[in-house]
């Protein structure tokens, strides 16, 4: 129960008090529980929107949308801002890159990157709603938080220390293979277009991978937050094209 405990405190607003600081086996041991978080979150947006069908689709959309930044402190979107800032500014220095990452302030291109990060998903969870594709809501989330248990098991961390470091020297190797295998296999069972959208995103967890190693040796904890979010989006975005185009596969 301490290991779910750390891992909502970690990845959402909820308020939760641990009664003792958590050791890092325990900490590394918690990123087993983020598609549970992840599917708590879905769960909550999925019930909102249900309670609020009666809105107009684009009103509820940015609810929603408003709602999901909230309800993970916007966490992940930091990482994606830095990593955008970084990326840019570090000319092909992976320690320059690094350098910038350490850098509090959001520049330009962090702040463009979060723009449009949002306006994809406002726009796929507007087709979602307006084809009454709520259920598919749920799947997003929890498909997203399957991307630090993938990027941990395959690729080098590349400070010393820090929580990433711990998490790589403690994390369950077989038991998270085990989830993301058993996790990959019920969504595709669950839903056709949800499987596509698993396809993308897992495509997308590649490249992110191979640029990764390619600029900076590796993940730093941005780079993850990077990842969820893109693959997040791009996951959203084609469930919902896929609903939109193909019909049939709902």
């Amino acid at each position: 129960m301490i290991r779910l405990m750390i891992a909502l405190q970690f990845l959402t607003v909820f308020p939760i008090k641990l009664k003792q600081m958590p050791s890092l086996k325990q900490n590394a041991e918690s990123l087993l529980f983020y598609p549970l978080v992840g599917l708590m979150i879905g769960g909550l947006l999925f019930a909102l929107t249900l309670l609020l069908q009666a809105l107009p689709s684009l009103v509820l959309a940015t609810f929603v949308l408003v709602i999901w930044i909230w309800l993970t402190g916007g966490l992940h979107l930091d990482g994606l801002a830095d990593t955008a800032d970084a990326w840019v500014g570090g000319f092909g220095d992976p320690e320059r890159t690094l350098n910038i990452m350490k850098d509090p302030n959001c520049g330009p291109i962090g702040v463009l990157s979060l723009i449009l990060i949002s306006l994809l998903k406002l726009a796929a969870l507007y087709l979602l709603i307006e084809m009454h594709q709520y259920d598919l809501i749920i799947l997003i989330p929890l498909l997203g938080r399957l991307a630090p248990l993938f990027l941990f098991l395959t690729t080098p961390y590349v400070r010393k220390s820090g929580l990433g470091s711990a998490i790589t020297e403690y994390l369950p190797r077989t038991i998270a293979f085990s989830i993301l295998i058993i996790i990959t296999f019920l969504s595709c069972y669950l839903s056709l277009a949800g499987s596509i959208g698993l396809a993308s995103g897992i495509v997308t967890l590649l490249y992110l991978r191979f640029k990764f190693i390619q600029r900076i040796g590796g993940i730093t904890g941005d780079t993850v937050g990077a990842a969820i979010e893109i693959s997040e989006t791009t996951i959203l975005l084609t469930c919902a094209l896929s609903v939109f185009y193909l019909p049939a596969l709902v």
